[in-house]
């Protein structure tokens, strides 16, 4: 029911930045990031309630930045200090309040190289 729209990935060199964005074609709860390199498993990014407050993986504190834009539906991952470690498909996550279904968007890549 609810589709997302991700953009903003692609290749930066260590130490670079990237933001990513996901646009949701409704309201929805709980929006973030997962991320997943092949023959790993996915991990979580960030994630942000709607008005709440961010939650990040060790992994990402520090230099991720995750914010929403309620008018818009959408959320944005600010990415600084990009190291190549960071290199995955970023996939967008949401939760409308209350379901127990849950949304994906159609990834984006991130690669961090020299």
């Amino acid at each position: 029911q609810v589709q997302l729209v991700e953009s903003g990935g692609g290749l930066v060199q260590p130490g670079g930045s990237l933001r990513l964005s996901c646009a949701a074609s409704g309201s929805v709860y709980r929006m973030g990031w997962y991320r997943q390199t092949p023959g790993k498993e996915r991990e979580l990014v960030a994630t942000m309630v709607r008005d709440g407050s961010p939650n990040y993986s060790d992994s990402v504190k520090g230099r991720f930045t995750i914010s929403r834009d309620n008018a818009k539906n959408t959320a944005y991952l600010q990415m600084s200090s990009l190291k190549p470690d960071d290199t995955a498909v970023y996939y967008c996550y949401a939760r409308r309040l209350g379901a127990v279904s849950e949304y994906w968007g159609q990834g984006t890549q991130v690669t961090v190289s020299s």
